[in-house]
């Protein structure tokens, strides 16, 4: 029997099993993920001097090949002399995966990256809030496949925030279950 992809596994088999366990009386009303955010931090990397010409291409290049999509740079909307950052200067790159990218980039994580995460024993359900986002982030960004960790040019973490469409938190963890994401038991 062919492996089903994840979008089909949440078709013919986690839709009607939320509809049997929370009562809903149509496919629309189950949980569903709508997006997933990848998001890195350039702020302690902006400050070294090599930042715009070397480190910042790295950082877009690696994650562009993670993620399979062109990431956005994410300037600093104000000055802060605190943190010694000027406006205009960028403190993020980021990803927004919908579709078919989505659903092949959670399934990249669930079967391939979980598994190289060293210690890993599996997600906290504190890790998804009120209304059923799951936040999970990742040391190092080498943990991904598409990077190897001999030529990567920047050593940076990897923030991933899986936004769902849910009722409530129970609802989520139970999408997330069903979806095979590795959460731990309560």
């Amino acid at each position: 029997m062919k492996d089903l992809s994840l979008k089909e596994k949440y078709i013919k088999e986690v839709v009607p099993a939320l509809k049997a366990k929370f009562g809903h009386k149509n496919e629309m009303a189950t949980p569903k993920i709508q997006k997933i955010v990848v998001n890195v931090g350039t702020g302690r990397m902006s400050q070294q001097a090599n930042f715009t010409d070397k480190l910042l291409p790295a950082v877009v290049n690696e994650l562009m090949a993670i993620t399979g999509q062109k990431p956005r740079t994410n300037p600093s909307k104000k000055s802060i002399a605190g943190f010694k950052m000027r406006q205009g200067t960028v403190v993020g790159v980021s990803v927004t995966l919908r579709g078919e990218r989505m659903y092949a980039f959670l399934d990249k994580m669930n079967k391939i990256v979980f598994p190289r995460v060293r210690d890993f024993k599996g997600l906290e359900t504190k890790g998804i809030d009120g209304v059923g986002n799951l936040s999970i982030g990742f040391r190092e960004h080498t943990v991904f496949p598409e990077i190897s960790p001999e030529n990567a040019k920047a050593d940076f973490g990897v923030q991933v925030t899986v936004v769902a469409r849910t009722n409530s938190r129970d609802e989520a963890v139970e999408l997330y279950r069903l979806l095979g994401v590795p959460l731990k038991k309560d």
